[in-house]
């Protein structure tokens, strides 16, 4: 291949021969070639739906000439006859059909010539850069793997393109301002004219990927063991101390994997931040808790791991990316334990004052790998390491997944022995080194072949399925010379779980015990154990920890004991642990709350978990507050995945002296789709909201819109809604029916809203809403539809100011009922409510909207309305601003006080904010 980077254009021109060997069994009569770099031309490639589903829209708003793209101009035969070829449905895979089949063991020759314009790397880490370099990775064509069927495999930006290995050389020119770094064999550099030419070769190779970077960056690194070209550095690590933890990784390759088959092993800055060592260490410089030495060990060996592996061993990397996975992250903790078996989670950190007490600072830096992938289980999203790399949710494709594998190695390190593991690893990579279409099927055979365990689980259970360890110790009976326990498995997986006696804190005894599939009772000899544990290592990623304790003291000593502990705290199976932490709420009539929040939740999800959070209003000089207890159950992956029980209360304050407060009993269950990465969720819920209101005599009196104040100010509502909603950045849809009942009224509504991005870049709101009084017996509006502001009865909505009037808490709004932005004197209905509200943009978050409706009272007719202004939609549902222009009132603009008729959407729950950020990965 003849390659010419043309710098000004973006734009690389290609002479392509490819040699096609048949070495499958069946005759074939078309060729497929992996085309990635057009994956970037079209907002309806995977590649774009992929990010949408992120919520990054950066590739859907890019303009044409921003975007990737590949023009084939001809592809001909060896005979020089033009070949037919078309792209997929997918875009970025091309079918060439041959002028007649190619027989087993036959070749043909494919001439290509193209052109590819490159994307800019703010989409991915490929392409070229604002500062003039470049990173070329699965940028020319090469062909899809081949079978007995084609995999067929799009760009998703997952890091997996599969591609038959070729002998490959390339003569490339570039710019003669730039470095050239790569995965493959170079030859010396040579001047021509204005440009650089260099030749390329990989044997027995995939893909060549190109690093071209405006200065020198690269340092090539000869150790005893293999020869490493790299740019990684750390700043506060001196140079010569590198070298040496180099040659100390390179050495703990060489003896856990063999010698790497190629000449030299490339270690990239830009690989690292693709896979990076997720976790503290990802703070800025100048906070980071670990040594500059294990900093910069661990970034280097992760790096080389995935480099090495990717670079030997051809698996099919988006269905059998778990052997890889289990192979690499095993070694990273096998590192640890024998480099730094002292080396704690949070580092330097773990001495501080007021930090060391914490759980988490006691933990060792490898119970990370549990704590992560543990995170993804207890959300009920975790998938198998079997789940092809496409139909991961970001948080396991990146974290949870390659974890749970190489737990899983060490689990079973741990049961048959680390030494048979270390023989399996280094037998895999010795037979199957640079050989095609290697299987995970080989590493399965090769490991069972290593011990005379039944190791069958690990791949039927563990592998294979998203089932959870979770066992307890039952029933314990001692007497002087034995003691008789019963394990019961409590989610029928069948793995080998391990028990250890305990005398004090100093292990005195171990065994291992299997095929308990519901529960077993077990005979062991009694030594000088005052507790048994299961799974004391914790070297088994198991579910629950919190039960496997089991005293021998006699009745009345504790399992566990209770502790204490300010502020949120990793899970701790040894102890009962109840956390409190102080906090601060505000609204108007209350001022600044402080408080205490005493609560259970762990940084890992609970089944049960209660929420008690009392504050003390200085304005009201009275205790207010809120308290939960819930009981959530999973089911399964998909379906009706949840079920939610629950019962809250709070207490508060709606105006001055006046309290209000609600108890609310309710269930909800929650359903999903098969596809995890799918934003599709629906909800059912049913709650009775209690509601009782002391009010100020005072404010009493001088409310004339209330009248339900005085007549009944105790309320119960028995409300059930149902939301279904689709969480797509591109075409964001939702639909919530809602049904009330209480003793004075029973209503019903349903609300719709669309957002639409279209590929012009403007973007749609509409939302529709419709309400009805099946029953009305009230005598005010407190329970009325409302155009703008709903009196919000049943407490849902987190007005700053709710009884306002008038001022800037007057001039929150929350998008509810009718939806409206101006006000009007008479913005109730008592009988039914429809209004529409709609928006685009203009420029980038600057909007025109409109909200149009009718409304209608009792007894009487309804009532046209409408209003119009400018939307400042700054962060849609959290940070907005509306200025009201033409409506019923006329142009309000023209109006005196107008700055009283603005209104804004604030968000200031940190819950809410966050997830702006977790959405997506979970």
């Amino acid at each position: 291949m003849t390659a010419t980077i043309d710098d000004e254009a973006k734009e690389i021109a290609i002479r392509q021969k490819f040699t096609y060997v048949n070495s499958s069994g069946s005759s074939l009569k078309s060729i497929y070639f992996n085309d990635w770099n057009h994956a970037y031309s079209s907002k309806k490639t995977p590649l774009a739906k992929r990010f949408s589903e992120q919520f990054k829209k950066s590739l859907h708003l890019a303009k044409d000439d921003e975007r990737g793209r590949t023009d084939i101009i001809s592809v001909v035969d060896n005979d020089h006859g033009g070949l037919n070829w078309k792209r997929t449905r997918n875009l970025d895979i091309i079918k060439v059909e041959l002028q007649k089949p190619l027989a087993p063991n036959d070749s043909t020759i494919i001439f290509f010539t193209y052109t590819i314009k490159l994307p800019e790397n703010r989409y991915t880490p490929y392409g070229y850069n604002s500062k003039g370099g470049y990173y070329l990775k699965d940028w020319y064509l090469n062909p899809a793997v081949f079978d007995g069927e084609w995999k067929l495999y799009s760009n998703k930006n997952l890091e997996d393109n599969y591609t038959d290995i070729a002998n490959t050389s390339i003569n490339l020119i570039f710019p003669k301002k730039l470095f050239l770094t790569s995965n493959f064999q170079e030859s010396r550099i040579t001047d021509i004219s204005i440009a650089q030419q260099i030749s390329l070769t990989g044997l027995k190779s995939k893909n060549c990927d190109i690093i071209l970077s405006p200065n020198k960056e690269f340092t090539r690194h000869v150790t005893s063991y293999i020869t490493i070209k790299t740019d990684l550095e750390s700043k506060k690590y001196d140079g010569i101390s590198q070298s040496i933890s180099i040659e100390k990784v390179a050495k703990y390759l060489s003896e856990n994997l063999g010698e790497y088959p190629k000449k030299e092993l490339l270690v990239s800055e830009i690989d690292y931040n693709k896979s990076p060592l997720y976790g503290l260490n990802q703070l800025p410089s100048f906070v980071r808790p670990y040594q500059e030495q294990f900093q910069f060990e661990m970034m280097f060996l992760k790096t080389a791991l995935n480099s090495y592996l990717k670079e030997a061993i051809y698996l099919d990397p988006r269905k059998e990316r778990w052997v890889c996975d289990a192979i690499s992250n095993y070694l990273m903790i096998k590192y640890v334990e024998d480099n730094y078996p002292k080396q704690k989670l949070i580092g330097k950190l773990s001495k501080i004052w007021g930090i060391r007490g914490f759980h988490l600072a006691k933990m060792d830096f490898n119970e990370q790998y549990y704590l992560l992938q543990m995170l993804s289980t207890r959300k009920n999203i975790d998938q198998a390491l079997t789940t092809p790399n496409d139909s991961l949710i970001k948080f396991n494709q990146k974290i949870a997944n390659r974890y749970k594998a190489g737990l899983g190695l060490a689990y079973l390190a741990e049961y048959i022995g680390e030494e048979k593991i270390d023989e399996s690893i280094k037998k895999l990579l010795e037979d199957k080194k640079l050989q095609p279409k290697v299987k995970a099927r080989d590493f399965k055979n090769i490991l069972t072949a290593s011990t005379d365990e039944d190791i069958t689980w690990f791949f039927t259970e563990y592998i294979a399925t998203r089932k959870r360890i979770d066992f307890k110790i039952k029933n314990v009976i001692k007497t002087d010379s034995n003691i008789t326990l019963t394990i019961k498995n409590k989610r029928g997986t069948n793995v080998p779980i391990s028990l250890f006696g305990l005398q004090k804190d100093s292990v005195v005894s171990k065994y291992w015990f299997s095929n308990i599939d519901s529960s077993r009772t077990y005979i062991i000899p009694r030594t000088t154990e005052d507790r048994l544990v299961l799974n004391y290592d914790q070297k088994i990623p198991e579910f629950n920890q919190r039960d496997n304790w089991k005293t021998l003291n006699g009745f009345f000593s504790s399992n566990k004991k209770l502790q204490f502990r300010f502020f949120k705290d990793t899970e701790n199976p040894n102890y009962t642990q109840i956390f409190y932490v102080p906090i601060a709420n505000f609204n108007l009539y209350d001022g600044i709350t402080p408080g205490l929040r005493v609560y259970n939740k762990t940084f890992l999800e609970r089944q049960f978990t209660y929420d008690l959070a009392p504050t003390y209003s200085f304005l009201e000089k009275t205790l207010v507050g809120r308290t939960s207890f819930r009981y959530r159950k999973y089911h399964g992956k998909s379906g009706h995945y949840v079920s939610n029980y629950s019962l809250g209360a709070s207490t508060s304050h709606f105006q001055r002296n006046s309290r209000f407060t609600t108890i609310t009993p309710a269930v909800s269950f929650g359903w999903r789709p098969d596809d995890l990465i799918s934003n599709k969720r629906q909800v059912l819920l049913f709650r009775h909201r209690n509601v009782f209101r002391n009010i100020d005599p005072d404010v009493l009196a001088n409310n004339s819109s209330d009248l339900d104040l005085e007549n009944n100010p105790d309320y119960s509502v028995f409300n059930v809604r149902y939301l279904n909603i689709d969480n797509d950045i591109i075409n964001f849809k939702s639909s919530l029916i809602d049904f009330q009942h209480s003793s004075e009224f029973t209503k019903a509504s349903v609300e719709f809203e669309y957002r639409k991005l279209f590929e012009s870049n403007r973007q749609l709101n509409l939302r529709f809403y419709a309400g009805k009084f099946l029953r009305n017996k009230t005598n005010s509006d407190f329970f009325s539809y409302a155009l703008d502001r709903p009196t919000d009865y049943l407490f849902d909505l987190g007005y700053l100011g709710r009884s306002e009037g008038s001022g800037i808490y007057s001039q929150q709004i929350i998008i509810a009922e009718g939806g409206f932005k101006s006000r009007f004197d008479d913005q109730f209905g008592s009988d039914w409510i429809a209004t529409t509200n709609a928006s685009f943009n203009i420029w980038r978050w600057i909007e025109l909207y409109g909200d149009v409706g009718m409304i209608a009272d009792r007894g009487e007719s309804a009532r046209f309305v409408y209003d119009s202004g400018i939307r400042l939609n700054l962060v849609t549902d959290y940070f907005e601003l509306y200025f009201p222009l033409y409506s019923n009132n006329g142009w309000e603009i023209a109006q005196p006080d107008y700055g009283q008729s603005i209104r804004f959407i604030v968000t200031i729950s940190p819950k809410t904010l966050t997830g702006l950020f977790t959405r997506k990965w979970f």
